[in-house]
């Protein structure tokens, strides 16, 4: 059973209203009529994609999706993390110029509804009929990702308004967008402040497109005496700290979605192609190699959905006393994009040269998700962020209650009252064993479980040295790939019981990652501040898959090679 994207057969997919299934096939639609030869003409002419925005303006789109319980003009609104993962991944099928649109409209928007200004949660829901386009100011040319040292100046006036000064760098939408969130400081303090701002005001310059290799315009734009009034200023001091984050905790989950579909569509670009083509009289894909790499490009694709589905049930079912969501999000941004981008190398390696071609999906593709993993933080602030939740993880397990598939049409209340960022390494667990319990008949589960245990192990002898080692950066990438391997596998098994996943797929797919678990493995040995017990258990985890011919290629033929020819975008 496959989960991939197939445009071609979306309208069998349910949905719990109407509308949501309406926007999803309006879109496939109008980027099916737009079709492959124009959409890569105007990749190469670098055109920003305002054909885009005027279809999801005039379509109420970015409402729809955007705005929570309460707010646009539809009574049965209702914000799901569920319909933002099915449209993110549709948009990246299609080009990343088009999902990066969206993903930073809806970073852009967020700051104003977790604000405390209902006034401007009111007024920006009503700017989105008017051009669905938003944008998030928060980077600086001189800090980059150091969000502690913004020079963006709100500096109060005799009459209680304010004038805004400084600059902005890396702000996608920041040619077009109408609402602007803007995070700063209070001139001559250390209040942070987020208020917004619009592109077309005189006192907002755009100074250039800063890449200005592709389609998508990230801005560099300074604001000059911009006037800002209370009415205008959503958040302050820890508020608007927390708002900042809590916006990259909702949106950063878009960044494994939109690869997903990226990466999708690339799969089948390339199966089609090796299919049909004959080298040294025979197919390209009865190559024993070929079969390895698309066999193994399939199961991450799978990987990737299996998780991603699981993991919006996390978000959605987030509240005070759940917060599993801060860990599986930032995974999802992270881990899923970097095996797109390994399912990418895979399916370079087969079709060749053929991957370079300007009139291919795939000549676009592996470029733009290359920038994926080093969107709202980079690959190391994320680990950071992951290790701090191992102990916890690994072997203080909580008691939850089982949570389903979540699908409806209930409003996700709680990623918009997420409170303080504070005592993420507190958060709780429930015990991974379940899941892995649950496929322990499985030969390649049972060897990754065994690399698991050798995991416990190390953790264990390691003691408080681990803390010391962990402060190099490359040494903390290591211990938190194994570790996320562990998380990784674990909602994968648990979204694979959901949808009625074959055991023969598990079995193959868990032989994957016993080899992933290895080379990470192999990769930590190597580290030089290795204690000597560290590397008795570090040797434990390099383990060797249980191969199954038959099981292989059962999977080969009757789901990858099953899927040649299904889809093919209109030309």
């Amino acid at each position: 059973m496959s989960l991939l994207l197939n445009p071609k057969k979306y309208r069998d997919r349910n949905y719990p209203d109407g509308r949501s299934k309406e926007i999803m096939l309006k879109m496939i639609d109008w980027f099916e009529e737009k079709g492959l030869a124009a959409q890569k003409e105007q990749y190469h002419d670098r055109e920003f994609c305002a054909d885009f925005q005027q279809f999801v303006t005039e379509e109420g789109i970015f409402e729809t999706l955007f705005l929570p319980k309460g707010y646009g003009s539809d009574p049965k609104q209702y914000y799901s993390t569920y319909r933002m993962y099915e449209f993110s991944e549709i948009c990246g099928f299609y080009g990343a110029a088009y999902w990066y649109t969206y993903h930073v409209s809806t970073l852009g928007l967020d700051p104003v509804l977790l604000g405390d200004n209902e006034e401007a949660k009111h007024k920006a829901a009503a700017k989105l009929k008017e051009n669905a386009l938003c944008a998030f100011g928060l980077s600086e040319k001189e800090h980059g990702a150091d969000i502690y040292s913004s020079e963006m100046k709100l500096s109060p006036q005799p009459d209680g308004t304010y004038l805004a000064n400084g600059s902005k760098y890396y702000i996608g939408n920041g040619n077009v967008a109408s609402t602007v969130t803007v995070f700063g400081k209070i001139d001559g303090t250390d209040e942070y402040v987020f208020f917004v701002v619009d592109s077309a005001h005189p006192n907002y310059e755009c100074i250039k497109n800063i890449v200005d290799v592709n389609q998508q315009f990230v801005a560099e734009f300074v604001l000059h005496d911009y006037p800002i009034t209370d009415a205008e200023i959503l958040s302050r001091g820890p508020k608007a700290w927390d708002d900042m984050l809590n916006t990259i905790n909702i949106c950063k989950f878009n960044i494994g979605s939109g690869a997903t579909g990226i990466v999708t569509h690339s799969f089948y670009e390339a199966l089609n192609h090796a299919y049909h083509r004959n080298l040294y009289g025979k197919k390209v894909t009865e190559f024993a190699h070929v079969k390895r790499l698309f066999t193994d490009s399939w199961l991450r694709i799978m990987g990737m959905k299996l998780f991603g589905l699981r993991a919006t049930d996390y978000m959605r079912a987030a509240n005070e006393n759940d917060k599993r969501y801060r860990l599986y999000n930032p995974i999802m941004k992270m881990k899923v994009s970097i095996q797109g981008e390994l399912v990418h190398e895979m399916l370079w390696d087969i079709i060749a040269a053929k991957g370079f071609e300007k009139d291919m999906y795939f000549e676009q593709a592996v470029a733009e998700l290359r920038g994926f993993p080093k969107l709202e933080g980079t690959r190391h602030v994320n680990m950071a962020l992951i290790a701090k939740i191992i102990p916890g993880y690994m072997f203080m397990p909580a008691e939850f209650e089982e949570i389903g598939r979540i699908t409806d049409d209930r409003n996700d209340d709680f990623l918009f009252n997420q409170g303080t960022t504070h005592g993420y390494a507190k958060t709780k667990f429930h015990d991974f064993n379940i899941a892995y319990d649950s496929l322990s008949h499985l030969p390649n589960v049972k060897v990754f479980r065994e690399q698991i245990k050798a995991y416990q192990e190390y953790l264990m002898v390691s003691g408080k040295v681990l803390a010391k080692q962990m402060m190099e950066f490359d040494y903390l990438l290591s211990v938190g790939e194994l570790f996320t391997m562990v998380a990784y596998g674990q909602l994968i098994i648990e979204s694979a019981k959901l949808e009625g996943i074959s055991d023969e797929i598990m079995n193959q797919m868990f032989d994957l990652f016993v080899r992933d678990f290895s080379a990470f493995a192999v990769e930590l040995y190597g580290k030089p501040i290795n204690t000597d017990a560290q590397i008795e258990k570090i040797l434990k985890m390099i383990k060797r898959p249980v191969p199954n011919k038959e099981e292989f290629e059962k999977i080969l033929n009757e789901e990858v090679y099953s899927l040649v020819d299904v889809y093919v975008q209109n030309p």
